[in-house]
């Protein structure tokens, strides 16, 4: 039944935000005094879906689920919709009997826009809509060079935020909530986002806990332990060196100024700086990646270096099948990409490397990397995998050299010393020694046979032998400058 006064029941929209703590649109409904309703809408209509793939449809089901139980442990409920949210929030606000609606910024061009134009509908129908800044360190509107232009590389747009940057304490939790209306909610279980017949997320659950409180102990097992070594372990796949809280924070369910402040915190107390500085870097090449969309437009759609317009792309479904299955006969790529299938995450390193191959070695868009990657990452954040596939590609903003190719024997040998991450994820290579599992084809007959290997049985040759991957990249990129120059100067001549 819907509120007798119209003032008394606020409108909590979630969405990539599941949190309690510094959750400023939820902390500004529950400052206002009224009763609250808290919606997630599963959105199947409109400019965008709630999660791009199916390992993050895994995560938001589990996500959903503790957000849930958070809220009824302080008085609340969790309402839980599916459809167009421009249809969805006017009905649920008269449902409600609310004239507030509550929400934090998507900050992804088309989200905003398309939120822009529901704030403007709902205005006209007597409903005020309050949208909060919650996902970054740094507004992207207000941080402009000198000349008061947008940065186009980080390291200078994270100098001068790091000159002013002195991000407010986190906002704290409620610990107690006053329920409004009592909504019809759908049953989560009945949305199908987790995989059965098979189970092929049944690997997910050793690796990762969902939720607010997940990500809270993810940062506490961070902080006391794998921080100090960050700088030099975060490039070792075969060592836990990284915060993993990359899908945490692709859903929202903690956020960056946590994460600074704690971080910050942990250094003063007596952790090194060093590698404190280094850590909150890379939450700030975060930011970055939402500050290029925010000014440049969705990374997804378009080419951040205009002359990749240009770049003759291979039609090569046969090497993008290999590659999606961990089987192009390259170790340390193989290993990548079965990690990512057996966990949902894929080390940061071996991602460069991955994709590196995938785009220069087998001359595959970038684009077709990228759409893998959401559908197989429960960090899927559309922002960062857009900025890091156009970084790798040489098309993205900070890629210099553009024309860089990573050897991924040379890689493996560097960032995988010992062969330990190859190792767990290709088993069929285990018993090779440390000089030869990342090349095996380069390896006499009788030590693969010592090993049980052979090569295009119980281990694939190389799809591409790694010379002509190398030739066949720096040639597309020599035809992308002359065709880049021929557009150039037609142009110039039309003008």
């Amino acid at each position: 039944m819907a509120s007798s006064s119209a003032t008394d029941t606020a409108l909590v929209w979630f969405r990539r935000d599941l949190r309690l703590l510094d959750n400023p649109a939820l902390h500004a409904a529950v400052r206002s005094g009224r009763k609250l309703v808290c919606v997630f809408i599963r959105e199947t209509r409109g400019e965008t879906p709630s999660a791009p793939g199916a390992a993050s449809h895994w995560w938001m089901h589990h996500s959903l689920t503790r957000l849930a139980e958070d809220l009824e442990a302080r008085g609340g409920r969790l309402t839980l919709r599916t459809g167009d949210p421009a249809e969805l929030l006017p009905a649920l606000a008269h449902e409600a009997g609310s004239r507030e609606i509550y929400w934090n910024r998507a900050d992804r061009p088309e989200v905003d826009a398309r939120d822009c134009r529901l704030a403007g509908q709902l205005e006209r129908t007597g409903i005020k809509a309050r949208g909060f800044r919650a996902s970054t360190l740094i507004d992207p509107a207000s941080h402009l060079n000198g000349s008061d232009k947008p940065y186009r590389v980080f390291t200078p747009f994270w100098k001068a935020a790091l000159r002013t940057l002195d991000p407010r304490d986190p906002l704290p939790a409620p610990t107690r909530l006053t329920e409004g209306a009592d909504l019809a909610s759908e049953a989560l279980d009945d949305w199908n986002l987790l995989p059965s017949r098979p189970n092929w997320a049944s690997g997910f659950e050793v690796d990762w806990t969902p939720g607010e409180a997940g990500a809270h102990a993810r940062l506490d097992d961070f902080l006391s332990g794998p921080l100090a070594a960050y700088p030099t372990d975060r490039d070792r796949p075969d060592r836990e060196g990284t915060s993993r809280l990359s899908p945490h924070f692709a859903w929202g369910e903690i956020s960056p100024r946590t994460v600074w402040h704690r971080a910050r915190d942990h250094a003063e107390r007596g952790g090194a700086f060093q590698p404190v500085e280094k850590f909150l870097s890379e939450v700030g090449w975060r930011d970055f990646a939402i500050y290029l969309a925010h000014h440049f437009g969705d990374l997804r759609a378009s080419n951040f270096n205009t002359q990749f317009d240009h770049f003759p792309w291979r039609d090569n479904a046969a090497g993008l099948d290999a590659w999606k299955q961990g089987q192009t006969g390259v170790p340390i790529v193989d290993a990548a990409m079965r990690q990512l299938w057996q966990t949902g995450w894929m080390h940061n390193r071996t991602r460069m490397i991955a994709a590196s191959y995938l785009i220069k070695h087998l001359g595959v868009h970038w684009r077709e990397g990228m759409a893998w990657f959401e559908d197989t990452l429960v960090d899927a954040d559309l922002n960062v995998n857009a900025a890091s596939w156009q970084w790798v590609a040489g098309s993205g903003a900070d890629a210099a050299p553009y024309f860089r190719i990573f050897n991924p024997v040379s890689q493996g040998e560097k960032f995988d010393p010992d062969g330990c991450y190859v190792r767990r994820f290709v088993p069929e290579l285990a018993k090779l020694d440390s000089k030869a599992i990342h090349a095996p084809w380069d390896q006499p007959e009788r030590i693969l046979a010592m090993a049980g290997v052979t090569l295009g049985k119980t281990y694939p040759k190389p799809i591409v032998a790694l010379k002509q991957g190398r030739e066949s990249a720096l040639a597309a990129y020599q035809h992308m400058r002359d065709r880049a120059s021929a557009a150039a100067e037609t142009a110039d001549a039309k003008t």
